[in-house]
């Protein structure tokens, strides 16, 4: 028996392709509602370090507080890390400020990292930020003034060193290798 035909075209094949483009298009716009709608988690599957990318912060779970994944990626003055946090609009928020120094010393991670070295070779560092954050320098300026013995402020503010897991007080206007991790109150 003949399929019935139109102009030559099969029309149950017609009908079958059609039927097989609908499914496929529903399945596709389901997949975006349950994403959208919470049922499916865009991150699941991933390790929290891509999470952490992927969202573009990370939650401390100790503290709750909310670091950004990375730092500002070179070197500044204090003055314009403690803009560069203030300026920052990152998930929806606007509301980030740079660290105190206490809040740097305890996302330390002092279990060892390696570095590449520049010639090839590895150096082996103390430690290195928890949550999987991305520091691009060796230290990060804090918001803690360095205090005289009269307890007024100083032209130093502390910063964390991760490599050597310690604190360290430079100028204001200083900038060797001292970057922006910006952080904020959920």
């Amino acid at each position: 028996m003949a399929h019935p035909s139109l102009l030559g075209i099969d029309l149950s094949e017609a009908l079958f392709y059609c039927l097989e483009c609908i499914m496929k298009q529903v399945a596709f716009i389901l997949f975006f509602i349950a994403i959208f709608c919470g049922t499916q988690s865009p991150v699941r599957g991933q390790s929290p370090a891509q999470v952490t990318l992927t969202r573009g912060y990370w939650s401390d779970p100790s503290t709750g507080l909310m670091w950004t994944i990375n730092d500002n990626g070179r070197d500044v003055t204090w003055g314009n890390a403690v803009k560069y946090c203030q300026n920052l609009s990152l998930a929806g928020y606007s509301d980030w400020r740079l660290p105190s120094v206490d809040e740097l010393e305890a996302i330390y991670d002092g279990s060892g990292f390696s570095a590449p070295h520049s010639k090839g070779s590895t150096i082996a560092l103390a430690g290195s930020a928890k949550g999987g954050l991305v520091l691009t320098g060796a230290r990060e300026w804090s918001n803690s003034r360095v205090l005289d013995d009269r307890g007024h402020k100083t032209g130093f503010a502390w910063q964390y060193d991760y490599p050597h897991g310690r604190r360290w007080k430079d100028p204001l206007g200083y900038t060797g290798s001292l970057r922006a991790l910006c952080v904020r109150h959920p």
